[in-house]
């Protein structure tokens, strides 16, 4: 093999462009074999990975020791590197159409960089088609280069879950993909040398592309079914998590849960696809149907406690309601497309006074974020909780600890239904 062989010796290197949930873990396990520059735009970021600390709070300063690594934001620290890997985040924008911005800006800057005989794997998640139509042409123009001729490109999907320390890097099997065979072969054995898990290889990089896609996609339609359900089942005073875990004694039921979603993923990737689809002349009913259910999801949260207070006689105005968590899922510090953010805007429209904590997110990045400020603690007087957020932090509260922080005639709205078999006097409700 050509380049992989040169990574082996270390005659050549690997960049990864890009530094937060994916980019990081991925350059730190490859530079426990190979040599390593890790470049990100946030000179912030920078400083912070240089003093071993991970602004995304999923890497342990240990984890940044015994590895051939430098982190850097400026261009000339990669342009000696043969093997860049791309990793920056692809959002949606305020019409909920696909941002490419970061996307867009990585290729630019690789292309400033790119040299004969250089690869470019893409892991960011995009619609099918991404990186053939809108980034090769980019590296193209920038490096006056041409693509499969001078250099070879691949898709390789992250899988990495937040705040999963079971699940990591290492142990999720990998897709990979290349514009030509030969592409194929080398992208394989170097992914192959860090994945314990194993590897796939795509057929294209669009089949590779479309895979990932789907699989959020497939995860964010099973919710949404479950959430509806869970809409219906209030109406008949059922607690929805108890029809599921009966259900889940057959053994073929997907036990899917319903709930908030939120962050860079599921609550994303589903509009790369339906975008794509609308400009190719296709409306994909059923996807747009589950967003839409999901996305309402806060505001009908919000407006059940609402109804509450009305129904307690509180005065809306004068009512205090807490939530538990600002991050969009458990035990992670990512407050990226947070969908606590849904509940505090429909409760504030109502003018009531609403307090958050979590002790994963920082308080500065949420105000910066979304306008309000954490509490730095759990005061009392409540007329309502909301356990939002299931941090391991919140596992072991009691109805006691809730009665004694909350008024009389007040309410736990409890949505991932972790307290639902121990109260017995406060009002209780959960999806």
């Amino acid at each position: 093999m050509g380049i992989y062989n040169d990574i082996v010796a270390k005659q050549k290197s690997i960049a990864v462009i890009g530094l937060g949930y994916v980019g990081l873990p991925l350059a730190l396990e490859f530079s426990k074999k190979y040599k390593v520059v890790g470049f990100d735009i946030n000179p912030k970021r920078v400083d912070m990975l240089n003093r071993h600390e991970d602004p995304s709070k999923e890497v342990e300063a240990h984890e940044f020791e015994n590895g051939d690594i430098s982190f850097s934001c400026n261009l000339e620290d990669i342009k000696n590197c043969n093997f860049y890997i791309v990793a920056v985040p692809t959002p949606i924008d305020d019409a909920k159409s696909p941002d490419l911005k970061p996307l867009i800006g990585a290729s630019k800057t690789v292309g400033k960089v790119l040299k004969k005989g250089d690869y470019v794997i893409f892991e960011s998640t995009v619609y099918p088609g991404c990186t053939e139509e809108d980034c090769i042409p980019v590296m193209e123009k920038e490096s006056g280069l041409v693509f499969n001729t001078d250099f070879k490109v691949g898709y390789s999907p992250e899988r990495i879950n937040p705040g999963d320390k079971v699940n990591t890097l290492t142990k999720i099997l990998k897709i990979v993909s290349g514009s030509d065979a030969e592409s194929l072969e080398e992208i394989a054995a170097l992914y192959g040398s860090i994945i314990t898990k194993g590897i796939h290889k795509a057929p294209s990089i669009k089949v590779a592309e479309a895979a990932k896609i789907i699989e959020n996609t497939q995860r964010d339609l099973n919710i949404s079914l479950m959430n509806e359900l869970s809409l219906i089942f209030d109406k008949m005073n059922i607690n929805t998590y108890d029809v599921i875990e009966a259900a889940g004694t057959k053994w073929n039921f997907l036990k899917f849960s319903p709930g908030l979603v939120g962050g860079h993923c599921i609550g994303v990737d589903p509009y790369y696809l339906t975008y794509k689809a609308i400009e190719l002349g296709l409306h994909p009913r059923v996807i747009a149907a589950g967003r839409y259910t999901n996305d309402m999801m806060g505001a009908h949260i919000a407006k059940v406690a609402i109804k509450k207070l009305i129904n307690n006689d509180k005065k809306i105005k004068d009512a205090r309601i807490l939530i538990l968590g600002a991050t969009f899922k458990e035990d992670v510090a990512d407050i990226r497309n947070s969908k606590i953010v849904d509940i505090v805007k429909e409760l504030k429209s109502f003018s009531v006074n609403v307090e958050v904590v979590d002790p994963r997110a920082d308080s500065e990045e949420v105000h910066e974020e979304y306008g309000f400020s954490l509490e730095k603690e759990i005061g009392k007087g409540y007329d309502g909780v909301i356990a939002a957020v299931s941090h391991l932090e919140y596992k072991n509260l009691t109805e006691d600890y809730f009665k004694s922080i909350c008024n009389e005639k007040s309410f736990v709205l409890d949505l991932k239904g972790q307290y639902r078999h121990q109260f017995k006097e406060m009002e209780y409700w959960s999806l």
